[in-house]
């Protein structure tokens, strides 16, 4: 008798009466990962999520602008931090949930296996990448071309996603040769892997991913339970599967 009036009290301080819902905008890259992660935060706290996709960029473009975001998952520090300094985000509540990975990739298996000497001979008519003015990956791109000298030269050839999403999917319908696009995206690419080459660390900046509380979501638990479910095994068992480094 006492066990079942225990289990009921836990039903009622547990149960989806008090489970809540938070909504958060995830950087495009981290599109497959966070579709892997959700169900899992979902079953272990009976919390609800509703996710946006999109650059990082553009999405703290649309929080600045008011929109509803309780957690905002960036692919850089610098719009995190932006949105901690300007007083849109819960200060002390930053923290790198990953660590991201750029890779050369080609749809067609065989195009390459040294993806600088395939840059250099200038094999191909289109080269995607991420639009830098948005994208962090963007950036990325550009910062290995620089490398190598050939940012210049490769300008006619390149074709720019609105997001590492939309480049993606340039390179996946051919209309791209290859382009830089994020090793998360390969992982979870169901065909044939193509062509990849993994780019020396080296010769980008780290792209230290971060998330921040966003103040709309300073009150909901669900939106810090989220937060302190990107730190636990279970997602950083995910992370790593997609390729993600991890702090």
């Amino acid at each position: 008798m006492k066990q079942n009036i225990l289990s009921i009290i836990a039903l009622c301080l547990y149960g989806p009466a008090w489970a809540g819902s938070a909504t958060i905008a995830v950087a495009a890259n981290f599109t497959d990962a966070t579709r892997d992660i959700v169900p899992l935060f979902e079953k272990a706290t009976g919390h609800t999520v509703k996710v946006s996709f999109g650059s990082t960029g553009k999405l703290h473009a649309q929080i600045e602008n008011g929109a509803p975001f309780d957690v905002f998952l960036a692919a850089d520090i610098k719009r995190s931090a932006k949105a901690e300094n300007t007083g849109l985000a819960v200060k002390g509540t930053r923290l790198t949930y990953a660590k991201g990975k750029l890779v050369l990739w080609s749809a067609q298996p065989g195009r390459f296996t040294d993806g600088g000497e395939f840059l250099n001979t200038g094999g191909f008519k289109r080269l995607a990448i991420a639009n830098p003015k948005t994208a962090p990956y963007g950036i990325a791109a550009q910062q290995v071309m620089e490398h190598l000298g050939l940012w210049q030269s490769l300008q006619p050839t390149l074709v720019r996603g609105d997001s590492i999403a939309q480049t993606f999917q340039f390179v996946v319908s051919g209309n791209a040769q290859a382009g830089f696009v994020a090793l998360s995206q390969v992982r979870a690419w169901k065909d044939s892997q193509g062509s990849l080459w993994e780019i020396p660390e080296g010769d980008y900046a780290p792209i230290a991913q971060q998330a921040v509380l966003l103040k709309r979501g300073q009150d909901n638990p669900a939106a810090r339970a989220f937060l302190t479910f990107l730190k636990g095994e279970e997602a950083r068992t995910v992370m790593t599967r997609y390729g993600y480094g991890i702090q």
